[in-house]
């Protein structure tokens, strides 16, 4: 009997790209999951969450937007429009983590799992038209858009790094401290989604959109206390890496995390004092993309995997830990 053929085989056996392809489609998955979420806050912040009133097809009559639909047509259509891109984007991931040799299922599963978070996401997308900018499925939307940016991140992440089983480079209650501050971050982030949620920007200003019936002054300041708690818990971290001599690269992603919440913060702050304007809303969901990266960043920075095979050595060297204990770097 013929053997079956996989196309993704007969890719592999025609096409090596580098490791360096590899990571950079990795990372092109990163770019593209920031874009969709950034234009999906577009859609609603120019009131063209409904600029198609239909799905999958944009009218009843019309797969793409007609003349009468104006801008806000073309708007709601682009983002539509945009997820084939990512899904191109992410199909050339997965084909080159299957072509590359040596095979390393772990990119490719990962590169799976962002094709069927990005086909559900979809589907959330034409439940949210269906059902009139229902802000509970908004909501949803965008933490599935968050989830899709996640495994992008440990993709990209994992690309640079070996196959080794994961060892701590920190003891582990620094570690539960960074679990500690990962889940802060998620909380802060969907207290946000439930701020927009309940907030002036409903997505369509022709249809009475339902909001979510709290008090948006109230959930703005839970939305702050969130903010100040994940930046306690990054300083604390930062103390505690230096106490217990972490590699230099992990303090350095606190740092970069610190800088990332303190401009959003200030972003923060604008959008409050000024009635919440489009342009600063949306850079502000640009800064929860960053956020939500540096954090994820910090988190994996604190084990390894050993080096890919085309990478060089970290400088430095590291003690051989004993048995069960985690490994130390001397700082730079």
């Amino acid at each position: 009997m013929p053997k079956t053929l996989n196309p993704l085989q007969l890719v592999a056996d025609r096409w090596q790209p580098s490791a360096r392809f590899v990571r950079g489609a990795a990372l092109a998955c990163v770019v593209m999951a920031v874009i969709i979420v950034v234009t999906g806050g577009a859609v609603r912040l120019t009131q063209s969450g409904l600029g198609c009133p239909t799905w999958p097809t944009c009218t009843e009559d019309s797969l793409t937007p007609t003349p009468a639909m104006g801008i806000n047509g073309v708007i709601e259509f682009t983002n539509r429009m945009l997820t084939y891109v990512l899904c191109a984007v992410v199909g050339v991931a997965i084909v080159a983590a299957r072509a590359r040799t040596p095979r390393r299922r772990s990119l490719t599963k990962l590169g799976w799992i962002q094709f069927w978070l990005i086909a559900g996401n979809g589907i959330i997308g034409g439940i949210t038209v269906l059902t009139g900018l229902n802000p509970y499925i908004v909501a949803s939307h965008f933490l599935a858009a968050t989830a899709l940016l996640t495994v992008a991140v440990v993709m990209w992440h994992r690309s640079r790094e070996g196959d080794d089983a994961p060892r701590d480079l920190v003891a582990r209650p620094v570690r539960q401290l960074t679990g500690l501050l990962v889940a802060a971050t998620a909380l802060l982030i969907v207290a946000g989604t439930v701020v927009t949620g309940s907030g002036k920007h409903a997505g369509d200003a022709a249809k009475d959109i339902h909001r979510i019936p709290l008090d948006w002054h109230q959930i703005t300041q839970l939305h702050v206390d969130f903010v100040f708690i994940v930046l306690g818990l990054t300083v604390a971290l930062w103390f505690a890496l230096r106490a217990v001599k972490a590699p230099a690269a992990a303090r350095r992603r606190v740092a970069e995390l610190f800088a990332v919440l303190m401009l959003q913060g200030v972003v923060g702050f604008v959008q409050y004092f000024n009635d919440s304007p489009e342009l600063i809303v949306g850079t502000h969901m640009f800064g929860s993309c960053l956020v939500w990266i540096a954090v994820l960043r910090v988190f994996l920075s604190l084990r390894e995997r050993g080096g890919a095979a085309d990478l060089p050595a970290p400088s430095g060297e590291r003690e051989t830990p004993a048995a069960g204990q985690p490994v130390a770097a001397s700082s730079r």
